[in-house]
């Protein structure tokens, strides 16, 4: 199959072909032969785009896939131009070990997903590294589910045993969350200065213990020059920034949505919001990635945090193209090759990121001319909402390609 189009990469945008064999890239090139198909100029067509921080809610268990499962993902992942993902640890059988990291690894083998699921695995009090490389997962204060630490001694005398692993930080310390716990408003409770800390606490067991290390969610101003300044020293360290960190802030919560506007860590002032948008035009924040987390319209009524996010992928980064003033080559890096890298280690002989030979044959196509409004029954996911109903991005998803196969 030969594709032509703009082609779009961190290099540049060019007008090319890409012709796939089977399920991988052969050959790019501009006079590859007679295209199969042709994308007009409203069009980009960009390695496929990959999200490495979504919770797909499915496990062994079975006890959260009214919210999603492997297969639900899978299809909103595809609904939004995403044709890998990276699914979270914290899960009621968490993958902590070898035996119940291969049962979620079986589990998911027996769901078939649309699109191709990196594992993480979790990091909690006294677990210890798995006998294969994988990624981890540390959650250093409460989060959603019970895999998380009470104190910071206690992540670092575990983390000691993790020495030269990939661990990504959920980045909120514990114990100034404690001090938070009875203050008036989520936000509130969980303040910048939780985020701060907790910053420079795995930035020091980054540096202590040779980690790969990778911030989550990141969403406080504060905490970028303390990133920056690590990377200066040398410290093998990225970060996350999602959608709604950098499109929500406090501004937007009222009475009403306050529950549906819930998630950890909360929405900040627009002071961060716009440091947010700034660090990942200028390579700060290296990913963008959603922390998808399909919890029911009924359980938001309740309190709990999270919002979806993979439906809506492709359209928000026309957003970012067309009125963030975001570039298609900052596009390509952050929600491409970045996090195609990312899983580089755990896919192989798969790789994902790139249109070049010997990469996946999987691209997302946006037609930035192709407006779409958010509405409940464009979304695949199975919690079946968005927090970005009723808007309009001024693009959409024109077309996804995954191992070679059109799928959208």
């Amino acid at each position: 199959m030969i594709i032509s189009g703009r082609l779009a990469s961190s290099n540049g945008v060019v007008s090319g072909q890409v012709r796939f064999e089977g399920d991988t890239i052969v050959e790019v090139g501009t006079e590859l032969g007679p295209a199969d198909i042709v994308f007009d100029d409203d069009c980009l067509v960009f390695a496929g785009m990959g999200d490495i921080h979504i919770h797909a809610r499915d496990d062994t268990s079975g006890k959260e896939t009214h919210k999603e499962t492997f297969i639900t993902a899978g299809q909103a992942a595809l609904n939004g131009g995403v044709v890998h993902v990276a699914d979270m640890p914290n899960n009621p059988d968490a993958p902590v070990d070898d035996p119940t990291y291969a049962a979620k690894c079986d589990h998911l083998a027996s769901r078939a997903s649309d699109v191709h699921v990196t594992l993480y695995a979790g990091i909690g009090p006294g677990t210890r590294p798995l006998s294969a490389p994988v990624p981890y997962k540390a959650y250093m204060g409460p989060s959603v589910g019970d895999l998380f630490f009470s104190t910071l001694a206690e992540l670092d005398e575990t983390l000691a045993h993790y020495r030269g692993c990939s661990v990504s930080f959920h980045c909120e310390d514990p114990e100034l969350l404690e001090v938070h716990a009875t203050a008036e408003t989520h936000e509130k409770r969980r303040p910048n200065e939780c985020e701060v800390s907790a910053t420079r606490f795995a930035l020091e067991m980054i540096e202590k213990y040779g980690l790969t290390g990778k911030l989550c969610h990141y969403s406080v101003g504060e905490g970028l020059p303390l990133i920056r300044s690590a990377r200066d020293r040398g410290l093998s360290v990225t970060c996350e920034v999602t959608p709604h960190h950098i499109y929500y802030d406090t501004s937007v919560i009222t009475d009403e949505n306050r529950g549906m506007m819930q998630m950890n860590p909360p929405l900040r002032a627009g002071d961060d919001r716009l440091a947010m948008l700034e660090g990942l035009r200028d390579g700060t924040l290296d990913y963008l990635a959603t922390d998808h987390a399909p919890h029911t319209l009924e359980e938001k009524a309740t309190g709990v945090s999270g919002q979806p996010h993979l439906d809506t992928y492709g359209a928000f980064v026309s957003w970012m193209l067309v009125e963030a003033g975001f570039t298609p080559e900052r596009i390509a890096a952050v929600c491409s090759e970045n996090p195609g890298t990312f899983v580089e280690p755990y896919t192989a002989p798969r790789r994902f990121g790139r249109i070049a030979p010997g990469y996946s044959a999987s691209l997302t196509v946006l037609n930035l001319a192709r407006p779409v409004t958010i509405q409940r029954d464009l979304l695949a996911t199975k919690c079946g909402w968005s927090p970005f109903e009723g808007v309009t991005f001024p693009g959409s998803v024109e077309a996804v390609f995954v191992d070679g196969q059109r799928r959208r």
